[in-house]
């Protein structure tokens, strides 16, 4: 029954939509752009699903459910990536113009990393930095967006932003290290879970874990009155902390989170731990 709603990347939405709400009340923004939240919603949906499509273009058949769903349905997707770029277009007329400037470079980035990834054969070493750069992307339209549109933010804000990015990373760094313990999956795809192996990848989440925990407890105890004030930023940075630590469970009980591939929609699913705070 949630297959289709994992596969769709909807977990990965409905995070980017809290966080994003997550980063408008600690930045003090009032109001915020409407238009800024669907917007957001829609693009990283579109970014998602056109990398799960290009990637089944490269053959050969798709190695996990993901890919296998969004081949029997491509079609489908395509029409649909093709209609929210529209609405997408549409929504961009109605933002202020720091914001279109901002989402026009990310964009423009995000499209030519979804194309230079698709014309990559599955060896090829740039592979390596995907993990990286989806979490950059990820925190920087979630979080850059509401940045514009202030002309200043708080240290708070600034540093919970890089939490986040750390968090995004550790999320992606753990998914690989699932897809490759995956028995169908593909031995000779590359990402830091092949580059790093299984031991390697333990070890450094292992220890983002505790970087970030420490950061947001940090944060947590020194937050000032800047952007949300103080209350609010604390509670933020216990939620982050707690985001860290559902994930080193999740990498901590493969056994549990493998079977039916439980670890993506829990892994995605704490994304929407910021809706606590809000």
């Amino acid at each position: 029954m949630l297959r289709p709603f994992v596969y769709l990347s909807l977990p990965v939405v409905l995070g980017a939509i809290f966080s994003n709400r997550m980063a408008i009340r600690l930045s003090d923004v009032d109001p915020v752009h409407w238009a800024t939240t669907p917007l957001l919603a829609l693009s990283v949906w579109i970014v998602y699903t056109a990398d799960r499509l290009f990637d089944i273009r490269k053959g050969p058949l798709p190695s996990t459910a993901r890919h296998r769903f969004h081949a029997a349905n491509a079609d489908l997707l395509w029409g649909l990536v093709g209609g929210l770029v529209a609405i997408s277009a549409i929504l961009v007329f109605f933002l202020p113009g720091n914001v279109i400037r901002f989402g026009a470079g990310l964009g423009i980035l995000c499209g030519l990393y979804v194309l230079g990834v698709s014309q990559l054969p599955e060896r090829h070493p740039i592979l390596v930095a995907k993990e990286p750069l989806v979490a950059i992307f990820f925190t920087a339209g979630i979080w850059g967006s509401v940045w514009v549109q202030r002309p200043l933010v708080g240290w708070p804000f600034k540093v919970q932003a890089l939490l986040f990015l750390g968090i995004a990373f550790q999320n992606l760094v753990l998914f690989s290290v699932y897809e490759q313990r995956e028995p169908n999956a593909q031995r000779n795809a590359v990402s830091l879970a092949t580059i790093w192996g299984q031991r390697t990848c333990d070890l450094v989440l292992r220890w983002l874990t505790f970087l970030l925990v420490g950061g947001a407890l940090a944060v947590c105890f020194f937050a000032d009155d800047s952007g949300g004030g103080a209350r609010f930023s604390q509670r933020a940075s216990l939620i982050l902390a707690i985001m860290s630590l559902t994930l080193y469970a999740i990498q901590r009980y493969p056994a549990y989170f493998q079977k039916y591939n439980r670890y993506r929609f829990f892994g995605d699913a704490v994304f929407w731990l910021p809706a606590l705070v809000l």
